[in-house]
């Protein structure tokens, strides 16, 4: 059984999806933010030493602690014996690499500075301006390769469309992501129509960005 330490409205919404489509048998811990702060409760530093979700305990494989979504992702393809894995093919593979890393290491940095300018005033609305046309050159980067292929990684789903679905569903809701870019916004409907997603939802509670 692999239980799941769940934040509302984060990351861990993509663990919440990937264990559904893999089929894996599961349970969740979830957790509210802090109202006035929006950040994680202290219980979770019961769990893991960063105190972040998020975070699976798999009781089968002696109670392993796993922290980082990317992490938790390849370790749940593993154990899936492959499924959602890199394609078979060089190129597809390759790509499955890079946007598997892509998610988090390039495109959702500037969008988490642009949701903390969002709160600071004054100063934060000048600053903005300043990083949307960083945002803007990804979700360009983005459109291109998507307006090729339906998935990230060729024509089928794979884990790294999991891995991208967060950063794409956050600029949807403050980026600058709209229907100007036609081929991402179809890739976020599919997504979000496929009945493995809607269960997560259901399962995971509040969450804003789908």
């Amino acid at each position: 059984m692999i239980i799941v330490h769940h934040l509302e409205n984060s990351r861990s919404q993509r663990v919440l999806w990937i264990l559904e489509e893999l089929g894996l048998p599961h349970e969740i811990q979830r957790y509210e933010r802090d109202p006035k702060t929006m950040l994680a409760p202290p219980e979770l530093k019961r769990v893991h030493p960063l105190g972040k979700s998020p975070v699976i305990v798999d009781t089968a494989d002696d109670n392993r602690v796993i922290a980082e979504t990317g992490a938790i992702v390849e370790y749940l393809v593993d154990k899936a014996d492959g499924r959602l894995g890199a394609p078979a093919t060089r190129g597809g593979a390759l790509d499955y690499r890079f946007w598997l890393h892509y998610a988090e290491g390039s495109l959702m940095p500037p969008l988490l500075v642009k949701l903390v300018l969002m709160r600071v005033p004054l100063f934060g609305k000048v600053a903005q301006k300043r990083i949307q046309p960083m945002i803007d050159t990804h979700l360009d980067f983005v459109e291109a390769h998507l307006s090729r292929r339906p998935w990230f990684a060729g024509d089928a789903l794979t884990a790294a469309d999991v891995m991208m679905s967060f950063p794409l569903e956050a600029a949807r809701s403050r980026g600058g992501l709209d229907e100007s870019r036609p081929a991402t916004i179809a890739w976020l409907e599919k997504v979000h129509a496929r009945p493995a997603y809607q269960t997560a939802l259901a399962k995971g509670g509040p969450y804003a960005y789908a």
